[in-house]
């Protein structure tokens, strides 16, 4: 039951990073590391497959071995916050448009405080 359960989690984090290549705010790295954690636990020829991918798997071993994140993912991370509070700002009425300011914000420092690879 386990199992199965993390193949299939796997296999919806690998598919929804493969759509985030395409999406711009929709990302692909966590994806790829949610779903190398979830093959750990159920199929080691996926966790393989994506950890000596030539895209994905580089970014999954330097979270995996140091929780570092490449100077390039940081900025990618920001753009796309930036985007989102200004959708935010566009679209929600006070005080709302605040929370897409605030969650960025927080996650933003969090990005920031990571290693770089």
């Amino acid at each position: 039951m386990t199992r199965a359960f993390f193949l299939l989690l796997g296999l919806l984090s690998l598919t929804l990073g493969i759509i985030g290549i395409a999406l711009p705010l929709l990302p692909t790295v966590p994806f790829m590391i949610l779903a190398a954690f979830c093959f750990a636990k159920s199929s080691a020829r996926l966790e393989q497959w994506i950890l000596n991918h030539p895209h994905f798997g580089s970014p999954v071993k330097q979270w995996r071995d140091r929780g570092a994140i490449s100077r390039r993912g940081k900025w990618a991370a920001m753009i796309a916050f930036l985007f989102s509070i200004g959708i935010g700002f566009w679209m929600l009425a006070w005080p709302v448009y605040l929370i897409p300011l605030a969650v960025a914000c927080i996650c933003g420092a969090w990005i920031w405080t990571r290693p770089e690879s």
